[in-house]
């Protein structure tokens, strides 16, 4: 077991990296955690866009800015 494993991974982590198969994804929730941007990087061959935000204010026009751009990148 690894320290990121160890240190707890939000319980959806796993289950997006499979759904996803290797595929580009956007993960988006107030829940994620530096941890959970380091397992993916290191278990996920395609893109992915872990995308944290402010579960009181949810989605703000900045987040929609950073999610166009993702979508827009090569």
């Amino acid at each position: 077991m690894t320290f990121v494993e160890s240190a707890g991974l939000h319980w959806k982590t796993r289950t997006l990296v499979d759904l996803a198969a290797g595929r580009p994804f956007i993960w988006i929730d107030d829940e994620i955690r530096d941890h959970d941007e380091i397992w993916v990087r290191g278990n996920h061959p395609g893109r992915a866009l872990l995308h944290r935000v402010d579960g009181i204010s949810g989605l703000l026009d900045t987040d929609f800015t950073a999610l166009a751009e993702w979508l827009a990148a090569p």
